[in-house]
């Protein structure tokens, strides 16, 4: 089983780091953007650092869920929530551009739920997870589960001062986006297989998948489930609990 360092609250929209000038010929104007991204990013870790900081002193463990559009985030959440009810207190921050969809599918699950609206950002920021976690993250919330933006390349980017990340993959999206996007898959912990109840139908090649994974990172651990038929999902449940130990 591996171990999770416990040690792992953005700058506004229109100073997001991937947002480039235009194009130019001269050199100066490349040296420009990449002083801002790394103004950025610094600011966004030492945000990060104080958010883990106060995580880790009230015995918080943050999870921070990053995948494509699609891949079964909010479902598995939703079943997730449901099998732990009554046995770990769980918080929720779900990430969209618009909408509070997702932070309304996941009420009533027995979890406090704050939904983050980033607009024009294609992920979560350290400062925007730093406003709402004396909200969400109540005294005996053990658990944090947070929804990031979907996108698989912009969010691995950004440290928001979770305990580890998860990087989700859902069987219609192939068995090779772990070497198309290695950055996520490089720097998550865990990688989660989802929508597993498709795998047959669509040829989904199970071997091939777990091969790019550890070439990309070797010694990563998986599950792969169902949320909609409950297939894998008692390890994951089992995994969760632990963490929550």
């Amino acid at each position: 089983e591996n171990e999770h360092p416990h040690e792992h609250p953005h700058e506004h929209p229109h100073e997001h780091p991937h947002e480039h000038p235009r194009a130019s010929a001269e050199s100066g104007v490349k040296t420009r953007k990449i002083e801002v991204e790394e103004k950025i990013l610094l600011k966004n870790d030492e945000i990060a650092s104080r958010n883990r900081d106060w995580l880790k002193g009230r015995g918080v463990v943050a999870v921070n869920m990053i995948s494509a559009p699609g891949s079964g985030k909010t479902t598995l959440l939703e079943r997730t929530l449901e099998r732990l009810r009554g046995r770990v207190a769980c918080a929720v921050i779900a990430g969209d551009q618009q909408t509070d969809h997702d932070a309304r599918r996941l009420q009533d699950k027995g979890a406090p739920v704050v939904q983050i609206e980033t607009v024009s950002a294609c992920h979560l920021s350290a400062e925007q997870v730093s406003r709402v976690l004396p909200d969400v993250v109540q005294d005996d919330v053990r658990l944090l589960f947070i929804e990031n933006v979907g996108n698989l390349v912009c969010p691995a980017a950004f440290d928001l001062g979770e305990s580890f990340k998860i990087a989700l993959l859902s069987t219609p999206e192939g068995e090779d986006k772990p070497v198309k996007y290695p950055s996520l898959f490089s720097r998550a912990q865990i990688a989660v297989l989802t929508k597993l109840d498709l795998a047959e139908a669509l040829g989904w090649d199970a071997p091939l998948c777990r091969r790019y994974l550890q070439q990309v990172h070797p010694g990563i651990f998986s599950f792969e489930l169902s949320a909609k038929t409950g297939v894998g999902m008692d390890l994951w449940i089992a995994y969760l609990e632990k963490l929550a130990v």
